[in-house]
């Protein structure tokens, strides 16, 4: 895993240092242009990994570079699923991210097939998601294929999802047309591989049963073992939008 992140961390840093070499050739060598240095334009964006913004740099029609940022406490309701238990959610976010753009139809006249990228790179994470849920009384809840009866007291389960102090390689695609020549707006949808997060589930009584006979404190027991060693648990999805102001 670790091979990997090197490896597609610097693939990402050698095509950030390839946007901002300049495409003019003298002498059969580059030239380097002191403007590229000079972002083109800002970014503010919110979603799945909070909220925040970005730096925009353009070296050519065909590659651009964003620096960002994604923060802040971000509270969902039934908003995580674990294997089919949905849990409420309180999330903090602390994400710094570089990522190169790659444009296919960055020179075509048509603004809808030029605003299309492909986005590789890599992120500073150390996000942590607070994960609740509480089962009513005499209603239900499934764990784990393993089903349970709040009874008369009710059930509340509490955890922590926690992606600490790692870089991540991201790849993701993009769409984001400009409305005019000042103005945009993008949409993205892409995965951080982190490796399995860290993870703790905890309920206010272990001791009860459930259908399959096993107790609520071994079912969470082996579904936090499950959210350490699937495979599906070490991509971290991201979707966001926002809007793209160029100067």
């Amino acid at each position: 895993m670790k091979v990997l992140r090197v490896l597609v961390t610097t693939t990402a840093l050698l095509a950030a240092g390839a946007a901002m070499a300049d495409e003019a050739v003298v002498h059969d060598s580059y030239a380097f242009d002191k403007n590229q240095l000079i972002p083109v334009g800002a970014r503010a964006e919110v979603g799945t990994t909070g909220y925040g913004g970005a730096l925009l740099w353009q070296a050519n029609p065909y590659v651009g570079l964003a620096l960002g940022y994604n923060g802040g406490d971000i509270s969902w309701s039934d908003d995580l699923s674990i294997n089919g238990t949905k849990y409420d959610m309180d999330m903090d976010n602390k994400l710094a991210y570089l990522n190169a753009e790659i444009r296919p139809w960055g020179a075509s006249t048509n603004r809808w097939a030029q605003g299309v990228y492909i986005a590789a790179g890599a992120a500073y994470v150390d996000s942590q998601y607070d994960l609740t849920k509480k089962v009513g009384t005499n209603a239900s809840v499934e764990i784990d294929g393993n089903r349970f009866n709040g009874g008369a007291n009710g059930v509340n389960i509490a955890g922590n999802l926690k992606y600490d102090n790692d870089i991540a390689p991201y790849v993701g695609f993009g769409f984001a047309p400009k409305i005019n020549k000042n103005w945009g707006v993008f949409g993205e949808v892409g995965a951080y591989y982190t490796g399995n997060p860290k993870v703790t589930l905890a309920s206010n009584n272990d001791a009860l049963i459930g259908s399959d006979g096993r107790t609520l404190g071994k079912t969470l027991d082996d579904q936090e073992n499950k959210i350490r060693n699937d495979d599906k648990y070490k991509w971290l999805p991201v979707g966001k939008v926002g809007v793209n102001f160029f100067w």
